[in-house]
């Protein structure tokens, strides 16, 4: 017996999922326009069928930070904005393990590498390219974790040796829908994204590509990025929610978002993507109450970054966890077997995970992006 919500649209959408069916454009625009409820209902089902009951975490580094050359006009780390943060290269591999060691005490099964400029070169830029290829190592080495990294755009003999460093997914994430991308970037086509993405699954790795919600996009264009996503084909979908940092171009007057569209997109991403890991990612804190957190989870969300963003802060992982549990759920401890009573009763004041974050005033408390 197929589950009811008692909403048509929703419930012969729900039906077609289960039974296999992969919905398309005009199915996500219907979706869209439905009640949150049902929606929600229907996403909590697909998670439950598709996924094992677990929230995954998953972790950043933010290894490089400013002065990068691209204009994305959520970014306080891109040169063409003046954001106050403090711009430093490539922290070394030592840092990195630091930051490792730490996501994995705090619980993260993934841990992702971070650099902001347009694509870490081989070419170029060796002796980072040295640097980077060593962090992974020693992570791969000392830590149960897996290794995803976000290193910009990647050449096809860059994209073979992440893979044979272990690099697991590697995160590009397309922003929005093609056709509202260029109302955000101005420096790079939103093909490029494509193109990196696909090199890197041509390569072997798995894909963790999402988007950030409102920047001014329509429903549509939330579901035309579902669709993008389905097309190129990825396993981790973070979904970030913009919160707007003074000094860059979307950090002054941004519409602001509904909890009730947060939790109808995130819904409609799991039916669209039944068996990805649907995340919920940087800009959470800001946009949704504490006690609203949990309720994207409820909606089919089945991941979580925790810990820091790349350059502010975010809350501990000891409240992910007790979010994670406020909606029935458990963390995920596949990879990292960790104790979660230990991580929720870590003093408050302990420094956050990242020794590489550097906070930036924004209109609430967090960055918007993960990428």
């Amino acid at each position: 017996m197929v589950y009811e919500t008692g909403n048509k649209m929703v419930d012969d959408a729900l039906e077609r999922v289960l039974a296999g069916e992969r919905l398309d454009r005009t199915d996500g625009l219907a979706l869209m326009a439905q009640p949150v409820e049902p929606l929600a209902e229907a996403g909590a089902v697909v998670r439950d069928r598709f996924g094992d009951g677990t929230v995954d975490a998953c972790s950043i580094v933010n290894a490089k930070a400013g002065n990068c050359a691209e204009d994305c006009g959520f970014c306080a780390q891109s040169v063409h904005f003046d954001t106050g943060i403090d711009n430093y290269d490539f922290i070394g591999p030592e840092a990195v393990l630091e930051a490792a060691k730490r996501a994995e005490a705090d619980g993260a099964q993934r841990f992702g590498i971070v650099v902001a400029e347009r694509g870490v070169s081989k070419e170029h830029r060796p002796e980072e390219w040295a640097e980077v290829l060593e962090a992974i190592r020693l992570v791969r080495e000392q830590c149960d974790l897996e290794i995803d990294a976000s290193l910009g755009i990647l050449t096809e003999e860059e994209a073979a040796i992440l893979v044979e460093e272990g690099i697991n997914h590697y995160n590009h994430n397309i922003e929005t829908s093609p056709n509202y991308f260029p109302e955000i970037v101005g420096t790079h086509e939103f093909e490029d994204r494509v193109r990196t993405l696909e090199v890197a699954k041509e390569a072997g790795m798995d894909l963790c590509a999402g988007v950030i919600l409102g920047m001014g996009e329509t429903p549509t264009d939330r579901v035309d990025a579902a669709m993008a996503l389905q097309e190129i084909g990825i396993e981790s979908l973070p979904v970030n929610v913009l919160n707007p940092i003074e000094g860059t171009e979307l950090g002054e007057e941004c519409p602001e978002i509904t909890t009730e569209e947060i939790v109808t997109t995130i819904a409609v991403y799991r039916l669209l993507h039944p068996e990805a890991r649907v995340r919920l990612t940087g800009g959470r804190e800001a946009n949704l109450a504490p006690d609203e957190q949990h309720l994207p989870l409820e909606a089919g969300a089945d991941g979580l970054l925790t810990g820091d963003y790349l350059t502010t802060g975010g809350q501990s992982p000891g409240e992910d966890i007790e979010i994670i549990e406020r909606a029935g759920l458990e963390p995920n401890r596949e990879v990292n077997d960790f104790d979660p009573e230990a991580v929720k009763s870590r003093s408050e004041d302990e420094t956050p995970h990242s020794p590489a974050v550097d906070t930036v005033e924004s209109t609430a408390s967090v960055e918007s992006g993960d990428d």
